[in-house]
């Protein structure tokens, strides 16, 4: 809808189609519960929301006929004349683009986050001053409908198995992702983890290393810029290996685009994190509660697990709820972290086939798996919602479902 408001600004003639029924603004020509064939005929490009496949017919029609198929991400980036900074990877871009922008904001600079983050970025087109730079989170489901965007600064931050239901292999879902850097000007930069193999990454960017061994170096306990101590692990405001690898990311980016060190040492010694990334959701009878909603993915899990591991208290017995939607991933990595668990509560549709994998207790939806943690649970436990999986079988979005953990939370609190 963002893209089609757009369009209409901009004078030109937009249809807008769904299969399905959405709520549409009066002003917007929407053809509603058709599959847009028969809409194809006479248009001269097709912008399609990244949720819909590249399979669907009105989308595999228009490729047939040559008709220009681009995403919103493409749309906007064409018509803003804002540097643009890009993060992708299977996990942390959230956090990594919120930090990145408060560095920006800590520079004393008008700055934007929008993107798959949040605010469609096609409804900053004249709202923004021309030199404030965009950061915007990009997913591989807008990357594989870009033509050729060509953000100033672009972030890998790691790719792990996802999303293999709409890509079908790891190697079209990696693929997706480097598009980022496809066509990138020399001048520009990619930041990149130190040690990944960049031999298929595309573009003329220079080259910027984040991680250990890298420009942005993590060693010592310290993060450091061009052998520069930047700031110590102990300052840093969020916790987690996984956490100071997106703070890295961040600093590569700001710092390579002449941010002052000064105001990217204060984003980081102040940034407290993202709701729905290992946000701690209170205590209960001395029992806490993590909300990991944003987890949406194996790997991802993973990282939370071992966050819990680091907290160093081996008495401390980790209720995982895991399930939803489970996008075709292979559960088994789970299998030995989660053994160590105190128990292990599958919900959603996919429940079945992590049981199998990992092992648990299936126990249908977030209500019971809340209730049956709680209820086992000793003071100084967690209990940890790390899903590992979308939440479309039963919830709206992540965000939804992590609300609603913490509703959950509260209700206990309140009858305590």
């Amino acid at each position: 809808m963002a893209a089609g408001q757009l369009l209409r600004t901009l004078g030109r003639e937009v249809v807008c189609v769904d299969a399905g029924r959405p709520d549409v603004p009066p002003e917007l020509d929407a053809r509603i519960g058709t599959d847009g064939l028969a809409e194809l005929e006479g248009a001269r490009a097709v912008v399609k929301s990244p949720g819909v496949p590249r399979e669907a017919p009105v989308v595999a029609a228009a490729l047939a006929r040559g008709i220009p198929v681009i995403g919103e991400l493409e749309l906007a980036w064409r018509c803003l004349p804002n540097p643009f900074y890009a993060v992708t990877g299977t996990n942390g871009k959230t956090t990594t683009v919120e930090l990145l922008g408060a560095m920006l904001r800590a520079a004393g600079g008008p700055v934007a986050v929008a993107g798959n983050v949040g605010r469609p970025l096609s409804a900053l087109v004249g709202e923004l001053p021309g030199s404030a730079p965009v950061v915007c989170e990009a997913s591989s489901f807008q990357l594989e409908d870009t033509d050729a965007f060509a953000p100033e600064a672009a972030a890998l931050l790691n790719v792990e198995p996802d999303h293999l239901d709409r890509h079908h292999t790891f190697e079209a879902y990696r693929a997706a992702k480097l598009r980022v850097f496809a066509h990138q000007l020399p001048g520009d930069i990619a930041v990149l983890p130190a040690g990944f193999d960049d031999t298929d990454v595309g573009g003329a960017a220079a080259r910027v290393r984040f991680g250990v061994g890298g420009v942005l170096d993590d060693r010592a306990g310290h993060l450091w810029w061009d052998d520069t101590p930047l700031i110590a692990h102990r300052d840093l405001r969020i916790r987690g290996a996984h956490n100071r690898a997106n703070a890295a990311a961040a600093s590569a980016i700001a710092l390579s685009r002449g941010v002052p060190a000064e105001a990217v040492r204060e984003a980081l010694q102040t940034f407290p994190g993202v709701e729905h990334r290992l946000e701690e959701a209170g205590s209960v009878d001395g029992v806490l509660y993590i909300n990991d909603s944003k987890a949406t993915n194996v790997a991802s899990t993973l990282v939370a697990l071992r966050a819990m591991a680091d907290e160093g208290d081996e008495s401390r017995g980790v209720h995982l709820i895991l399930g939803g939607q489970g996008k075709a991933q292979d559960f088994t990595p789970l299998r030995e972290p989660a053994s160590a668990c105190a128990g292990i509560y599958l919900i959603g549709e996919d429940a079945p086939v992590i049981e199998a994998a990992v092992g648990g207790t299936v126990v249908g939806d977030l209500e019971h798996a809340v209730a049956a943690a709680a209820s086992v649970a000793r003071p100084g436990d967690v209990v940890l919602l790390s899903p590992a999986c979308a939440s479309f079988d039963q919830f709206p979005d992540y965000e939804v479902r992590g609300r609603r953990f913490k509703e959950l939370v509260d209700e206990r609190r309140t009858s305590a």
